[in-house]
């Protein structure tokens, strides 16, 4: 399962973003990854592979998660990631 999200933090996927972004995908059934379409997926459980896609506010994000509770967990997950997190 696949969801698009675009980055919301206008600071991107760093700092207190990233880290709300990682406590969310740890705390799912799944493994949940993340990536952009020019590179490979990151574990979303990793702070360094969340911060180290160098994901700007505004860019487009890949999540995928599979098998019982994927879509709960891609829920929950983009919606950390559209939000609009202060730096």
């Amino acid at each position: 399962m696949e969801r698009r999200v675009v980055v919301g933090a206008g600071v991107g996927l760093h700092a207190r973003p990233a880290a709300l972004l990682v406590k969310a995908a740890a705390a799912q059934p799944v493994v949940v990854t993340i990536g952009k379409d020019d590179g490979a997926p990151a574990d979303a459980r990793s702070i360094l592979s969340v911060i180290g896609l160098n994901a700007r506010g505004g860019d487009e994000v890949v999540l995928r998660a599979e098998g019982p509770g994927a879509e709960r967990a891609l829920d929950e997950v983009a919606a950390i990631v559209a939000a609009e997190h202060g730096g």
